[in-house]
C-alpha cells in the first residue's frame, strides 16, 4: 500500500514537472524579449545620426554641405541647399549624383532659370564637374566635388553602427528567448509534433546566425532591423506550433524564402537606375494581377482575394503591397513632374478600386493610407491629401451601401457584447478579449491557450493568442518592435541618399503601422474588425513573404556607416574613369 502511494506521488511529481517548467519560463521569457527590444532600439534610435558628405556649394555667405545624392536647391528653408535670395524660386533646381559619381543638375520649372558655366540647363539636365559655376536666377555659386581622400577621411570619422550595442550580443539574447519558447512548447505539445517543432526553431536559429555572419563577411554591421524581424518571426513560429504544429516545417520554409527575397530585393535596390526602369512594368503587372483576381479569384471569408493553384492558396494583394511602394516612391528629379504624379494617382486608384470590388476592405484601407503618405512626401501638399481623404470618404460610404458584410462589421463595432452579436458579428472580438484577459502579464504558457482553436485565431485575432499564451508584456513588445522599425525609417528619411529610398522606407513603415493598428485595435473593438494580419506573426505564406520583402525598403534608408547591405559604398575612380562616366551620362 505504501509502495503504491509512493509510486502515485512520484508520478504526480513527474506530471507536474512540465507545468512547473512552463510557469518558470513564462516569467523569464518577457525579460529576454524586453532586452532584445531595448538593445535594438538603443542601437537604432539612441545614437546621433551622422550624415554623409558628398560635396560643397560655395556661396557668398559661406559653404553649404551636400549630404545626399539627390539635393533640392531653392529659397525654401526646407531645401537641402538653401539659397536665401529673392530671385531664387522656393523650389528651383535639383542636384543629383549617379552611383558612378557623376553629378547632374535639373531645372524644375524655376522662374529665373539655371546655368552651368554660362550654358542654360536643358530639360534633360546638365553634367556638373568639380569647380563649375552654377547660376540660379542671377546668383552664382561654385560646386566642389569631394575627393576620394576627403571622402575616406570623413568616413573614417563616422562611428560604426555597432560600437555602442554589439548586434551579436543582441542576437545571443534572442537565441535564449527562442530556446525558452521552444522549451515551453516541448512541455505542452503532443509527442507526435515534438520533432517538427524542435526542427522549426532550430532552423530559425541557424538561419538568423547564418545571415548575421554573412553580413559580417561583407563588412556590414547593422543587424537590428533583421533581429526585430526574426524576433517577430519567432513569435509567429510559436503561434504555428500552438495552432497547427503539423505546418511548422512549411512555415519555416516560407520564412527562409522570405529572407532570400529580402536579400534579393535589397541587392536589386542597390542600383537606383536599375530600380527605376522596372517601375512602369511592375505597375502594369500589379493592375493586371488584381484584375485577374476579380475574374478567377475565389471568395473566402467575405473577400474575393485568393487564387488557388492545386492545394496551394495565394493572396496576390500581399505581393502588390510591395509593388505599390516600389512604384510609388520616386527620385527627386521626377518628384515634381506632374505627369509622374498623375500616373501614380491613376495606379493607386486602380489598385484600391480592384480591392474594393473584391470586398477586401482591410487591404484597401492599408493601400489608401500608404497612398496618403507617399502623396504627401511627393508633393508636400496638405490640400492634396485632404482632397484624397474626402474622395475616399465618399467611396467608403458607397462601399458600405454596396457591401453588406462590410456594413455589418461597422454595425457591430462598439456593440460586440450585445446579445445578438456575441455569437455572430462580435464572436472573434469577444473571444479575443476574453482569452487575452485570461493570459495576464505573463501568459498561460506557449501552447496552453484555447483562442488558437477559434476561427482565424492564428491570423486575424493573433494578438489575442499572443496575450493569452505569452502574456501582455510580450504582445506589447511585438507591437513596439513594429513601432521601432517605423521610427527608425522616419528618423533616417532626412538622411537618405535618394528621395526614392526615404519615401519607400516611410511608406513601408506606415503600411506596417496601419496593419498592426487594424489587427490589434480591431481585435479589441477599438476599431472596426477588418481581418488583416499582424506583420511577421500571423500565419500565412504570402503575408510573411511580403513582410520580409517590404523590410528591404526600410533597410535601404539606413545610411549609418557600414550598417546596410542595400546602401552601396561609393566606388573609387581615377580621373580618367570619372571623365568616361561623365561622357556616358552626357550621351544618355
Amino acid at each position: 500500500m505504501i509502495l503504491l502511494l509512493n509510486t502515485t506521488l512520484l508520478q504526480n511529481e513527474v506530471n507536474l514537472l512540465p507545468d512547473t517548467l512552463v510557469t518558470i519560463a513564462s516569467y523569464i521569457l518577457p525579460l529576454f524579449a524586453i532586452i532584445v527590444l531595448i538593445r535594438c532600439m538603443r542601437s537604432m534610435l539612441g545614437n546621433k545620426t551622422q550624415t554623409e558628405i558628398w560635396g560643397y556649394i560655395h556661396k557668398d555667405d559661406g559653404v553649404a554641405l551636400i549630404n545626399h545624392w539627390e539635393n533640392l536647391i531653392g529659397r525654401s528653408k526646407s531645401a537641402d541647399i538653401c539659397l536665401p535670395y529673392a530671385s531664387v524660386s522656393r523650389v528651383h533646381a535639383v542636384l543629383i549624383r549617379s552611383p558612378k559619381g557623376v553629378w547632374r543638375i535639373f531645372d524644375i520649372f524655376s522662374k529665373g532659370g539655371v546655368w552651368v558655366n554660362g550654358e542654360k540647363v536643358q530639360a534633360t539636365g546638365t553634367v556638373v564637374r568639380d569647380g563649375d559655376v552654377l547660376n540660379l536666377a542671377g546668383n552664382s555659386v561654385r560646386f566642389r566635388d569631394i575627393s576620394e581622400k576627403q571622402r575616406d577621411a570623413i568616413e573614417a570619422r563616422r562611428t560604426q553602427s555597432w560600437k555602442r550595442v554589439h548586434p551579436a550580443v543582441t542576437l545571443f539574447f534572442l537565441t535564449i528567448f527562442q530556446a525558452i519558447l521552444l522549451l515551453e512548447h516541448l512541455c505542452t505539445a503532443e509527442s507526435e509534433y515534438l520533432a517538427g517543432i524542435m526542427l522549426g526553431f532550430v532552423l530559425l536559429v541557424l538561419l538568423e546566425w547564418f545571415c548575421y555572419f554573412a553580413m559580417r563577411s561583407i563588412r556590414r554591421t547593422g543587424f537590428e532591423v533583421e533581429t526585430l524581424a526574426f524576433f517577430l518571426s519567432s513569435i509567429g513560429l510559436s503561434v504555428i506550433a500552438s495552432s497547427v504544429p503539423d505546418e511548422m516545417f512549411r512555415q519555416m520554409i516560407i520564412v527562409f524564402a522570405g529572407v532570400v527575397a529580402f536579400f534579393v530585393l535589397g541587392w536589386w535596390l542597390r542600383d537606383l537606375d536599375r530600380t527605376k526602369t522596372m517601375r512602369l512594368p511592375l505597375a502594369i503587372l500589379s493592375v493586371l494581377i488584381l484584375g485577374a483576381v476579380l475574374v478567377i479569384g475565389r471568395e473566402q471569408y467575405g473577400a474575393k482575394n485568393w487564387i488557388f493553384i492545386g492545394s496551394m492558396s495565394i493572396q496576390p494583394s500581399e505581393f502588390v503591397k510591395v509593388a505599390f511602394i516600389y512604384v510609388g516612391a520616386a527620385t527627386l528629379d521626377r518628384l515634381f513632374s506632374t505627369k509622374n504624379l498623375i500616373l501614380f494617382i491613376v495606379f493607386s486608384a486602380l489598385c484600391v478600386i480592384c480591392l474594393a470590388f473584391s470586398s477586401d476592405f482591410g487591404t484597401a484601407l492599408i493601400f489608401f493610407v500608404t497612398f496618403l503618405v507617399i502623396s504627401f512626401m511627393r508633393s508636400g501638399s496638405i490640400a492634396t491629401v485632404a482632397l484624397a481623404i474626402t474622395g475616399a470618404g465618399m467611396a467608403g460610404f458607397l462601399m458600405l451601401k454596396m457591401k453588406d458584410h462590410v456594413a455589418r462589421r461597422f454595425a457591430t463595432w462598439g456593440h460586440i457584447w450585445d446579445a445578438e452579436n456575441i455569437w455572430d458579428g462580435g464572436y472573434q472580438q469577444t473571444h479575443a478579449l476574453s482569452a487575452g484577459a485570461s493570459g495576464g502579464l505573463f501568459g498561460k504558457g506557449a501552447g496552453n491557450g484555447w483562442l488558437k482553436n477559434t476561427f482565424a485565431g492564428n491570423t486575424d485575432t493573433v494578438f489575442g493568442v499572443m496575450c493569452e499564451e505569452l502574456g501582455l508584456i510580450i504582445a506589447i513588445c511585438a507591437v513596439l518592435a513594429i513601432l521601432a522599425l517605423a521610427f527608425f525609417a522616419v528618423r533616417n528619411s532626412g538622411h537618405g541618399r535618394s528621395a526614392y529610398y526615404s519615401i519607400a522606407a516611410c511608406a513601408t513603415a506606415s503600411m506596417f503601422m496601419v496593419q498592426v493598428a487594424l489587427n490589434v485595435f480591431g481585435s479589441v473593438d477599438i476599431l472596426p474588425f477588418t481581418g488583416v494580419t499582424f506583420p511577421f506573426v500571423s500565419r500565412g505564406g504570402t503575408s510573411v513573404l511580403a513582410c520580409w520583402m517590404l523590410l528591404a525598403f526600410i533597410k535601404a534608408g539606413d545610411t549609418r556607416k557600414g550598417a546596410s547591405f542595400v546602401v552601396r559604398p561609393p566606388e573609387a575612380k581615377t580621373k580618367k574613369q570619372r571623365e568616361s562616366a561623365e561622357e556616358r551620362e552626357e550621351t544618355a
